[in-house]
C-alpha cells in the first residue's frame, strides 16, 4: 500500500554462512559475475553496529532455518511445515535512512514477536536517487543499513522479506512511487539485491508490490504499459517498457540466488485468478515461488479471487488491514466495519496462511500502532498483536510434523 497516495538439505544456509564467515569463495560454483564477487567481498568487509551488535564473522551463524516451498506451504529442509506471521515496517520506500526503524525493529521483534518483516524499499534510493539528486554516498549508506537490517532480524531467527516497492517508470529520480507493473530499471535492482543476498536463509524476495490495471500476459511476460497519471505537471499518462514478473524471476536465479520469491497477483496484488489459468511462473532453479496477496476491507469475493488458488500453489497474505474511514480519504475505502478485523483474522488462521499486516508505523495507514511507544490501535493493531502473541506462544510446544 502507498502512503498517503539443490544443493540439498540447508544448501543456501552454507553457501550464505560461507560468504558472510569469509570462509569458502562459493561465487565461482555458482558461476556468479565479477561484478556479484565484489559485492560478496564487500559483505564479508562490513563491521558495522546496528542495535547494539556488531556484524561479524562470529554472529553469522545466527540464522533461522532455510525454507524451500513445496506444494502449497513453506517448509524446512526436514519437511516441517513452517507459517510466518510479522509485520510491515515501511519507511526506506521514501527515506533512505528509513524512519525510526532501530526502535521499531526491536519493538517488532521483541513484545510485538514478528517473526517475519517485510521491508519496503525503493529502487531508487538503492541506487542513490533521492529528491531530484543523486549521492553515491546515500547509495552505500542504504545499502548498508538494509544489510544492518537483515542482519538484525536473522540473529533473532526471524525472516525479512526484501519488498521491490517503489519504481520510476523508466526514469531514475522521477515519477517515483508505486506503478502498474515494474519497469526496466527493476531488472538492475533486482541483479543487485539479489547477488547480494543470495542464499541467506533469512531473506525471501518480493517482486514488486502491487501490480495492477494490466494483463495476465502483461504481468507474466511484460511489454508496453500506459497508465494513469493524475499529476497534470507530468503529463496525463506514463508509457514505459515493463519487462514482466517472469524476468524479474529469471534476474534474481541468474545473480545466482535461489531464496524463495514473492509474486504479487493482479488488482493491486490482490486477484490471484490468472495463476490458475496458465500464468503462473517458472521456477527453475530455485527454493520456489510464493503467490502474494493483499486484503483490505474493499478487496470482495476472497474465496474466488484467493482461496481457489491454495490448494495448489504456497500463498503468501503480504499486506493486511483496516482502519477507520476518514473524511477525504479514497470513497471506495469508505466500507469499515469492527467485524472486518476478527473475520479476516479467522480467514488467515482456517487456511493457515503466512502474513504480515500493515503496517507498523503511525503514519502508514491502516496503522498497528497508536504513536512510537508502539501501543497497538484498537481498531486493528490489538487483533494483530493478540495473533502474534499466540503464534509466539504455540511455537514453544515443539516443531509442526512433516506434511506428507
Amino acid at each position: 500500500m502507498a502512503v498517503g497516495n539443490d544443493i540439498g538439505e540447508g544448501g543456501g544456509r552454507v553457501d550464505w554462512l560461507m560468504k558472510t564467515s569469509g570462509g569458502l569463495d562459493s561465487s565461482a560454483a555458482l558461476g556468479r559475475s565479477a561484478q556479484t564477487r565484489r559485492r560478496t567481498r564487500r559483505w564479508r568487509e562490513m563491521g558495522a553496529a546496528f542495535v547494539g551488535v556488531a556484524i561479524t564473522a562470529a554472529t553469522a551463524t545466527a540464522m533461522p532455518p532455510s525454507l524451500r516451498v513445496n506444494g502449497n506451504h513453506l517448509e524446512t529442509d526436514r519437511g516441517e511445515t513452517v507459517r510466518l506471521q510479522g509485520v510491515n515496517i515501511p519507511g526506506l520506500e521514501w527515506d533512505p535512512a528509513g524512519d525510526h526503524l532501530q526502535p521499531t525493529l526491536e519493538a517488532a521483534l521483541g513484545p510485538w514477536h514478528a517473526r517475519v518483516i517485510r521491508l519496503p524499499l525503493s529502487q531508487d534510493t538503492w541506487f542513490g536517487y533521492f529528491r531530484g539528486g543523486h549521492s553515491t554516498e546515500r547509495r552505500d549508506a542504504n545499502r548498508q543499513l538494509v544489510d544492518r537490517v537483515v542482519r538484525t532480524i536473522a540473529d533473532k531467527d526471524a525472516y525479512v522479506l526484501l519488498d521491490l516497492h517503489w519504481s520510476d517508470g523508466g526514469v531514475w529520480g522521477q515519477n517515483v512511487g508505486q506503478h502498474a507493473l515494474p519497469d526496466d530499471h527493476s531488472l538492475r535492482f533486482w541483479e543487485d539485491v539479489a547477488g547480494r543476498f543470495a542464499n541467506n536463509p533469512a531473506v525471501f524476495f518480493d517482486l514488486y508490490n502491487e501490480p495492477h490495471d494490466v494483463s495476465w500476459e502483461l504481468w507474466r511476460n511484460g511489454g508496453m504499459v500506459e497508465e494513469r497519471n493524475q499529476d497534470p505537471a507530468r503529463g496525463l499518462k506514463l508509457t514505459y517498457h515493463s519487462p514482466g514478473m517472469q524476468a524479474l524471476v529469471n534476474t534474481v536465479r541468474s545473480a545466482g540466488a535461489r531464496n524463495v520469491v514473492v509474486a504479487g497477483g493482479l488488482n493491486w496484488a490482490y486477484d490471484l485468478r490468472g495463476i490458475l489459468q496458465g500464468h503462473a511462473l517458472t521456477d527453475l532453479p530455485g527454493r520456489g515461488i510464493v503467490y502474494a496477496t493483499h486484503l483490505y476491507p474493499w478487496k470482495k469475493d476472497w474465496d474466488s479471487n484467493v482461496t481457489l488458488v491454495m490448494a495448489k500453489y504456497a500463498v503468501f497474505v503480504g499486506e493486511v488491514g483496516t482502519k477507520p474511514w476518514k473524511t477525504g480519504e479514497p470513497a471506495h475505502e469508505n466500507v469499515y466495519t469492527e467485524s472486518w478485523a476478527p473475520q479476516v483474522m479467522a480467514y488467515l488462521e482456517t487456511h493457515q496462511l503466512s502474513w504480515t499486516a500493515w503496517s507498523f508505523h503511525p503514519g502508514a495507514s491502516p496503522c498497528l500502532i497508536n504513536g512510537w511507544d508502539y501501543t497497538p490501535t484498537a481498531y486493528w493493531g490489538s487483533y494483530v498483536k493478540e495473533a502474534l502473541a499466540k503464534a509466539a506462544a504455540g511455537a514453544g510446544k515443539g516443531p509442526p510434523s512433516p506434511r506428507p
